[in-house]
């Protein structure tokens, strides 16, 4: 973000109108909290660890991106940093977007979401359904993906715009608060042990938030990162990634912040194939991002033996839902197969 659109979001003198205009939402977010957190963490049966799943789908929009919108919209709002006749600006092709729009529209705020050709339709329509604009970037960027594009395309609509605030979920501290107060809070209340967590990482805000919380509960907890194969988070050559929700064609300023002992990648292919595993298996229809870990759980394990069972934790940030243009459809599964050169991810 440059000096022009950083300068745009300093707070403003408000005037009595504004003064009740700020209580009245503050009252309606009050409302809202109620909608968002105390999910419940539900056992899955493994052969070899005591396995634990922290399930998201729950909070207002169906995904653990409600606590990070509302936490980052509240606290601009009471800095004064959004007000009534503010837009608010996001780079999103998910569930941050979807939480977004919906948590402003019941705010009677303007959102815009900046968003690309690999959105799923069905989150695209809501989306549509509740912001002020849609704006659809058409342009790949040097890392293969479309990341860099809509942020470019977030600077500039800022630019020199005092009414146009950023919420900025790659880099903003309420996003990081939001998981150290909310989410890791509820797990060290909800167990009595920890021995390892899995988190998938897309913005960073949620594994620096559990990973810092967690780890002042349970010192000897081990976090293990689960990044897209093609994701440049943790170093490598880019690669076109399918499925949306996690990875990144840049390294968030969040993810620094984490305290993270080892990371691993999946391929899509098996992303797919964790997520029919969850469903068909044990019952649970749950997105990409959870089906990366899961995935990623299970090869760690799988030459590790305990003369104890660990007690290993994973967040399931999202339902299945979303995911009914590719993970869950036997067409775009085609598709898949031969843009990657490789077997069906359902043989």
């Amino acid at each position: 973000m440059n000096k022009d659109a950083k300068n745009s979001q300093l707070p403003l003198e408000g005037s009595s109108s504004e003064s009740s205009w700020k209580k009245r939402i503050l009252q309606k977010l009050d409302l809202l909290e109620q909608r968002i957190g105390n999910s419940p963490v539900v056992p899955i049966v493994h052969p070899k660890i005591h396995l634990l799943a922290k399930i998201e789908t729950g909070n207002l929009m169906g995904s653990v991106k409600d606590r990070a919108a509302y936490r980052i919209i509240r606290d601009a709002i009471e800095n004064d940093l959004i007000h009534e006749d503010s837009e608010i600006i996001e780079a999103s092709s998910g569930n941050f977007a979807v939480s977004c729009s919906a948590i402003s529209a019941m705010l009677q705020l303007k959102f815009i979401a900046v968003i690309d050709p690999y959105i799923n339709r069905s989150y695209e329509k809501l989306i549509e359904f509740f912001s002020h604009k849609v704006i659809k970037v058409d342009q790949k960027d040097k890392n293969q993906g479309y990341l860099l594009t809509k942020l470019e395309k977030v600077e500039q609509i800022c630019r020199g715009n005092a009414k146009v605030f950023w919420l900025n979920q790659y880099g903003n501290p309420s996003n990081y608060e939001a998981h150290y107060y909310g989410t890791a809070a509820e797990i060290c209340r909800q167990v009595k042990t920890l021995d390892f967590v899995f988190v998938a990482v897309a913005t960073g805000g949620t594994i620096a938030g559990i990973s810092c919380r967690l780890k002042e509960t349970f010192p000897n907890v081990k976090i293990i990162a689960v990044d897209a194969e093609g994701s440049v988070i943790f170093g490598g050559p880019p690669k076109p990634r399918f499925i949306p929700g996690m990875g990144s064609g840049m390294v968030p300023p969040l993810v620094s912040q984490a305290k993270i002992d080892e990371f691993i990648r999946v391929k899509e292919s098996d992303t797919v194939r964790a997520c029919h595993e969850l469903f068909f298996e044990h019952g649970l229809f749950l997105g990409g991002s959870t089906g990366t870990v899961y995935h990623g759980i299970k090869r760690y394990f799988e030459d590790k033996t305990f003369a104890t069972p660990p007690t290993v934790l994973f967040l399931c940030p999202d339902r299945g839902h979303g995911y009914i243009d590719n993970v869950y459809d036997h067409e775009w599964l085609s598709w898949f197969s031969s843009k990657t050169n490789g077997p069906s991810p359902t043989s």
